[in-house]
C-alpha cells in the first residue's frame, strides 16, 4: 500500500517492504534524524475508532521500555493506495525473526543460542508481567521474536504486541487470542482467559521448537499435530531429539509446557532467572563461542564474502557505519557459518568503531 520513496511525513521516507501478515504490512523507512526504522502499516481500517484501537499497540509499547522489547518511536495515519491507514514506527532490526534463525541453521538451533533467546525474551516479557495489572502478550511466536547483534552479542527483541492486553484484576486473565500452534491447552480446551502462564507456555513452545525443529506434544501425525488429543500424550523432553540439551534446560522447557498452568513457572521472571543459571554443555554451541565455520560450496562462500566486502566498503563512507552494520548483520543472520568470522567486526561497528 506504500511505494518506495513515498513520504509518510516530512521527516520519514519509505525505503522497501519487509513483509506482511494478516493484519499489517511492514516497511523499512528512513527518518531524517533517527535513521532506519520499521513501519507497521495496518491493512484493514473501517473507522477512526478502529484506527485508534489498532494504535493501542503503540500506547502499550510506549510504557514498556526494556532492551528486550522493541522500542516505539511514533504513531499516526498516512494516505495509502487503499485510503487512510494507521501506522506505528519502531526500531528496525536487521537480523530478522526467529524464523530466519531457524532457516539459517536448517532446523535445530545451537543450544547456546536457544538459551540466550529464552533468557532475553523472558526478561522482556517479565517487564509486562510485573505491572500492577499484568500485561500478557497473547501472540508469542517465532515470527515476533526478533534478533539483532549489538556490542554485547545476540540481542532478542519481543515485538508485535498487537494482541497484548491488561489482565482483569479479579481473574488475572485476558481474553483468548493468538496463534493456535503456540496457544496453551487451557485456552484451547476450555476457552479460559489468557494469563501470564499462557505466555510462559508460548515461550516454552518456541524454545522446544528451536531445540528440536518440532512442536511439543506432536506425535508425528500431521492431522493430529494441533488437535486437543495431543495433550493426552506425554511430552518427550527436548533431549529426546537433541543430545546437546542438558538436564537443567530439559527441566525448564518441560516445566514451561506443563498442561496445568498452575504447574508452570508463574511469570516470565521465574523463567528468566532459571535460564540465567543455565550453562551450555561442552560442545553445545554457545552463542559467543561457536566452532569453526562449516564450509559450503565455493560459489556460495564467494557470494557471501562479496556481500561482506560491500559492507566493509560502506563502513568507510562517512556517516554510513550504521547502514554497513545492518548489511553485515543481515549476512551473518542468514549464514551462521560466517558468524564467528565476522562477529567481532559487527560488534565494534555497533560501538561506532571501524575496523
Amino acid at each position: 500500500m506504500l511505494t518506495r520513496g513515498q513520504r509518510v511525513h516530512a521527516g520519514l521516507v519509505v525505503d522497501r517492504g519487509l513483509g506482511e501478515g494478516a493484519f499489517a504490512e511492514v516497511y523499512r523507512v528512513r527518518h531524517h534524524i533517527l535513521g532506519w526504522q520499521a513501519l507497521k502499516l495496518f491493512k484493514h481500517v473501517a473507522s477512526l475508532g478502529a484506527t485508534s484501537k489498532m494504535l493501542d499497540e503503540a500506547r502499550m509499547l510506549s510504557t514498556l521500555g526494556h532492551p528486550n522489547i522493541i522500542r516505539v518511536f511514533d504513531a499516526g495515519t498516512v494516505q495509502t493506495s487503499e485510503g487512510m491507514r494507521g501506522y506505528i514506527t519502531m526500531e528496525y532490526v536487521a537480523g530478522g525473526s526467529l524464523e530466519r534463525l531457524v532457516a539459517s541453521h536448517s532446523g535445530v538451533v545451537p543450544v547456546g543460542e536457544v538459551t540466550a533467546v529464552l533468557r532475553q525474551a523472558a526478561e522482556g516479557l517479565a517487564v509486562a508481567h510485573e505491572r500492577q495489572h499484568p500485561i500478557v502478550h497473547r501472540d508469542l511466536s517465532l515470527a515476533n521474536l526478533l534478533i539483532t547483534y549489538d556490542e554485547s552479542g545476540l540481542r532478542v527483541k519481543v515485538s508485535d504486541f498487537g494482541l497484548a492486553k491488561e489482565t482483569d484484576p479479579a481473574t488475572m486473565a485476558a481474553s483468548a487470542q493468538g496463534t493456535v500452534a503456540y496457544m496453551p491447552p487451557e485456552v484451547l480446551r476450555c476457552g479460559r482467559g489468557y494469563s501470564c502462564a499462557g505466555d510462559v507456555w508460548a515461550l516454552g513452545t518456541i524454545a522446544y521448537f528451536l531445540l528440536t525443529n518440532r512442536f511439543p506434544y506432536n506425535g508425528g501425525d500431521p492431522v493430529q499435530s494441533f488437535s486437543l488429543e495431543r495433550f493426552n500424550r506425554p511430552l518427550l523432553p527436548p533431549s529426546a531429539f537433541n543430545d546437546d540439551v542438558g538436564p537443567e534446560l530439559d527441566r525448564l522447557v518441560t516445566d514451561m509446557l506443563r498442561i496445568d498452568p498452575g504447574d508452570r513457572p508463574a511469570t516470565a521472571r521465574t523463567v528468566a532467572e532459571r535460564a540465567s543459571d543455565l550453562r551450555p554443555r561442552s560442545g553445545a554451541g554457545d552463542v559467543t563461542q561457536m566452532g569453526p565455520p562449516r564450509h559450503g560450496s565455493p560459489v556460495a562462500e564467494k557470494s557471501v564474502e562479496e556481500l561482506v566486502r560491500a559492507a566493509v566498503a560502506l563502513s568507510r563512507v562517512p556517516g554510513r557505519l550504521e547502514d554497513a552494520a545492518n548489511q553485515l548483520e543481515e549476512v551473518i543472520s542468514r549464514h551462521p557459518r560466517f558468524r564467528q568470522r565476522h562477529m567481532a567486526r559487527l560488534m565494534t561497528w555497533r560501538r561506532g568503531v571501524v575496523m
